[in-house]
Formats: C-alpha cells, structure tokens, sequence
C-alpha cells in the first residue's frame, strides 16, 4: 500500500530517517525530522544511474516530457498544504504571506511554465545558397546545489528547465533545508521515470563531489560568492558548464518625484520579502533628502501592520532567520551600524533567551554608506536607508560595489526610471517593484553576482549543447532540390560573370558561394564544386 503524500505525516516518513540527523524548527526549536545523511559513495551511485537513464528521457518527444512536467506540477498542488507545513517548520517562513504556500505554489507555476516553453530550431541562413539551423539539445547530467533560503523553489528552477530538455538531474540540498527538498522530489517522482531527478543529502563535502564529478555535464549553483568560486575552480578540470547565481547587495533609488505613500508597501516587501532571505532582495535604499522623512515614516507604518512569528500561525508573515550563524551576521551588523552613530527607526532589540531565531523587523536610518550594514549583504530583516542630495551620488553608491545581482528605481516619471536604470550594474533592475520574477522573462547576475541566466527560453538554452545544421547547395536533400526548382530562372552556377573590379595577376582568385573562379596568366579558368563535397 503506498503512502498517502498529500498529508504532512505521509510525506515526512517517506523521508525521514529514524537514524538520521536531526532538524530543529528555527521558530521554535522543536525537531522537525531527521535526514538521511549521503555520501560522496551515493554521489556516484546517483550519478551513474542518471547517466544511465539519461538517453531514455532524451529520447522522448519533447511533448512527453511537458506532459511528464504538467502531471509532476498537479502531483505537487495535490501535496501542497503538506509540502507548505513541512516547508514552514524546517525553513521557518510563515505559512501565509510572500512565504510557504506562495514558494509551494511557485513550484507548481514554474513547472508549467517549462512545460509550455518550446525551444525551436533556429533558421541561421536560407537563402539560394546555404541553408543552417541551430538546433539545442541535453547536455546530458545536471548536478544542482540549492540554498537554504527558497529551498523547494530554486530547485524547481534548476531542475525544471534540465527535464524539459531532456537532462537527468541529481540535486544536492543545502543541509539546512535538506527535507523539504527530499519531500518535493518524493512527490515529483510519483509521475517520473526512476532516476531521471534524484536528490541527494549531505555536507558541503557531499555537494563538492557532485561538482566536482567527471561525469557531470552542467552544474547549476545558487549561493555565496565564495561558494561559487570554489566550484568554478572544481569545474576547470572537467570542463561541465556552469550557471552561477550568487550574492547581490541589491540597491533601491528613489527618484525626486516619487510619492512615499504609494510607494511604502512595494519598497517594504521589495526589502522584507521571506524575512529578508533572499538573494535579490532589496538590502540598501537611497532616498533624496527632499522624500527622506516620509520615506522613513511610511515604512515604519508597513512594519507596523507586518506581524512576526511562528510560521504555523496563521496570521504570521514574517518569520525567524532560517539558521544560528545568519541571526549572528544580522545581530553583528545592526551593532555596526549602531556604533557609527544610524538611528534605528523600529526593531534593533532581540529578545534574549528566545526559542528561535527570531530577529526584529528593523529600519535604520541616518547611517553612512560605508556603514558594514550598507556595505555587506545583511540577508534578514533589517534595511538601511542612505540619504542623497544629489542622484548622481546615489547612482555612485549603488554601483560601487563588487556584486550586481538585482536593482530598481522608484519614482512617477517612467522615462527617467529608465535613464536611470540603465545606468545601474545589475543583471536586473525593476521600475516601482524589486525582486519580482516572472518564468518568461530572464533573470541572472553581474559582476560577482554570477553568470547565466535562468527563466525564459535562455533558461532552456543554459541546460543545451548547441548542434548547427548545414546544408551548401548539395542537390541531394529535399529542402536543397526544392530551392532549386526555385531558382530555375536564375543565373546558373556555371555562368560565369566578369566584374571589372576582380583581382588580376597569377594565382588571384574570388569566390561566390559555389564557385571558385581563378585568374592565370594563361587566361581564365572556373571549376565548380558542390559545398558539401570535398574541396
């Protein structure tokens, strides 16, 4: 009898190892579960049963692997609410909210979305002449790592893409969030062939092995920037392709004619969304001096009306910080500013001996730019807000760093948004909005932020190997004999046409396509050939 995954006790003891490592929920300290631990002995035995089922999966229709893909997104709507309360209790973020039901809900969106994508060959040429096409297909094996932060979410994001066009993908979660992954996957493979996604658990010694394996085709990483180096390094002596999304610092600028009220709750959930956690979120806004009091006023408001607790209570929608050592990064940096002499507008003031990791919402005002909490990426619920006098500072400020991830603009005129805009290094920068992500429309860093893009059809073309077609005349194919029944009223190749400006002299010679015309001393000579035979 199988169990039922649509409920949270079914889902958990498919998962969950009695022997296992334990999970504490960053809200209450309460065990969650345990995970399974995997070696680098599982990574291999993943990744060759990957390699092996791989061909199979490639060799089906593409209409088949979206129907495949449509049937795993309705598997996961079925375990939703099961798959949110498991989410909520290991990671910590609400139920309700930008949070656990809005990621499990993505889930399920981002699998149609791949579903739906059609990656058609490409016409390069056509004329009378050549024919070319680029044509994508899998590159075979991905090895994904995921973060802590949108577990299920980014997952979907790498692995979604790679089964649309055919790849087996082995996932290695990050270790604090290593259930909700091993649960999202347990439902998806209710529809799955065996061993096209396999998830495998561990430590960071567990994902260097699957980044480092030989027989790893593409390796699809979200996390630090020193991370992403470490496995850009790995990489070089197997050659996989890399898709890099990494640290950001993401800047928000508020133009001069922005108005702070309509503008209050985006700029709040731009900065506040799943707590602060996540990676192109909004981490210092710039604000004019003229706005800057109201600005400051109309946030505190929003944070007033944004309740902050467990995850499973219903009215929360912001949670703990996910893990010890990011509460400690939050809580070190708020000191930071606090010793520059920043005015903390509301939050600053955790509560000691708390169960979970819960730090307050919290607003700075009056702080330096060079302040470590503007300068280093804080990843929580905390947001400074830099006073300019002048836009030209502000654009400064916002590029000045080594990280390019996200950015935005704020204000009522849409084409000084966009002047200013595009004057921001960032991979993405959005007008009155930050961090909104949609599957049609690209998204991926610069600068240390990484490389490669997801979402879109260029989300397809990062799991591809590239194949170009090409066809010269051979009169042999269908496509060829039909141009040339075309062509029949034109000039022939064996006519040969004298132009005046043709080079002259031994051994000179032009070409057009098809011919080869040279010029002697002894007068002239053409011979004819085929492209696609042998020069």
């Amino acid at each position: 009898m199988s169990t039922d995954l649509t409920t949270f006790a079914g889902l958990l003891s498919t998962i969950e190892d009695p022997n296992g490592r334990e999970l504490l929920d960053p809200a209450t300290g309460e065990v969650v579960g345990r995970t399974r631990e995997g070696s680098t002995a599982d990574i291999d035995t993943a990744v060759a049963a990957a390699r092996k089922a791989q061909s199979d999966w490639a060799s089906r229709s593409s209409k088949e692997r979206s129907e495949l893909l449509n049937k795993a997104a309705d598997a996961v709507e079925a375990s939703a609410e099961a798959l949110a309360e498991l989410l909520s209790r290991e990671q910590g973020k609400p139920l309700n909210g930008p949070n656990a039901r809005f990621e499990v809900g993505a889930c399920a969106a981002w699998l149609r979305a791949n579903a739906a994508f059609a990656l058609e060959p490409e016409i390069l040429v056509d004329d009378e002449d050549t024919h070319a096409e680029l044509h994508y297909k899998a590159v075979g094996v991905v090895g994904a790592v995921g973060p802590w932060n949108w577990p299920m979410m980014i997952s979907v994001w790498q692995f979604a893409p790679s089964l649309k066009m055919g790849n087996t993908v082995v996932l290695k979660p990050s270790e604090y969030t290593p259930l909700s992954v091993q649960a999202l996957v347990a439902v998806i493979n209710q529809v799955l062939p065996a061993d096209v996604l396999t998830v495998v658990p561990g430590s960071g010694e567990v994902g260097a092995a699957l980044t480092s394996h030989e027989d790893i085709d593409k390796i699809m990483f979200t996390g630090s920037t020193k991370t992403g180096q470490a496995i850009m390094r790995s990489a070089a002596d197997t050659l996989a392709r890399l898709t890099l999304e990494l640290g950001g610092n993401d800047a928000g600028i508020v133009l001069e004619n922005a108005d702070p009220a309509a503008i209050a709750g985006d700029l709040f959930w731009g900065a506040f969304i799943n707590t602060g956690q996540t990676c192109a979120a909004m981490k210092r806004l710039y604000v004019p001096e003229s706005l800057y009091d109201q600005v400051c006023d109309a946030l505190v408001e929003v944070a007033k009306q944004s309740p902050m607790g467990v995850g499973l209570e219903e009215e929360n929608v912001l949670g703990p910080l996910q893990n010890k050592a990011q509460y400690d990064i939050v809580a070190k940096l708020v000191q930071a500013a606090k010793d520059g002499g920043a005015r903390v507008l509301t939050g600053g003031d955790p509560v000691a001996d708390q169960p979970g990791y819960f730090y307050p919402t919290t607003l700075v005002a009056d702080i330096d730019n060079d302040n470590p909490l503007v300068a280093e990426e804080q990843f929580g619920p905390v947001l400074p807000i830099i006073k300019y006098t002048d836009l030209e500072q502000a654009i400064g400020w916002a590029n000045e760093l080594e990280v390019g991830l996200g950015s935005s603009v704020w204000g009522s005129d849409l084409e000084e948004c966009k002047t200013v805009a595009a004057r921001l290094q960032a991979g993405s920068t959005w007008i009155n909005k930050h961090g909104a992500v949609d599957p049609r429309i690209p998204f991926g860093g610069v600068k240390n932020s990484g490389f490669g893009l997801e979402f879109g059809l260029e989300w397809l073309k990062q799991v591809s190997v590239l194949h170009v077609f090409i066809c010269y005349g051979c009169s042999l194919c269908e496509l060829c004999r039909a141009r040339t029944a075309s062509a029949s009223e034109q000039p022939s190749y064996a006519e040969v046409i004298h132009s005046t400006n043709m080079p002259s002299g031994p051994s000179s010679a032009r070409r057009r396509p098809g011919v080869v015309k040279t010029l002697t001393d002894q007068g002239e000579s053409a011979s004819y050939r085929p492209r696609c035979q042998s020069q």
